[in-house]
């Protein structure tokens, strides 16, 4: 995902995690309710199903809270520098994790 524009790329990137989480937290359409399938497994399935789609929520939450604060790295002059130590957060780091706002040494 390497630009010579960061702010276009996490824009573009806040942009689509929107969109996704809107996706992934859309209310069902009517009548397309959940009921208890007529196998001993189906109940499990959609558990399953609830639990991976929490998971994934949290993820992409975590990944455009991330990209929130590059852009406000961006924003006050400290876009690729590290949140811990100030040092500067490598290139090929940024290039691959435009978001990042730690360096490798203090990712969590």
């Amino acid at each position: 995902m390497a630009s010579s524009d960061p702010r276009a790329t996490l824009l573009e990137l806040r942009d689509t995690l929107t969109e996704q989480l809107a996706t992934l937290t859309a209310r069902p359409e009517p009548g397309s309710g959940i009921g208890f399938g007529k196998r001993v497994g189906d109940s499990t399935s959609i558990a399953v199903e609830r639990i991976t789609d929490v998971a994934k929520q949290e993820t992409l939450l975590t990944k455009l809270n991330e990209t929130e604060r590059a852009l406000a790295k961006l924003d006050d002059g400290t876009y690729g520098s590290c949140d811990v130590c100030s040092e500067r957060i490598g290139a090929e780091r940024l290039d691959f994790r435009p978001y990042a706002t730690r360096c490798v040494r203090h990712a969590v």
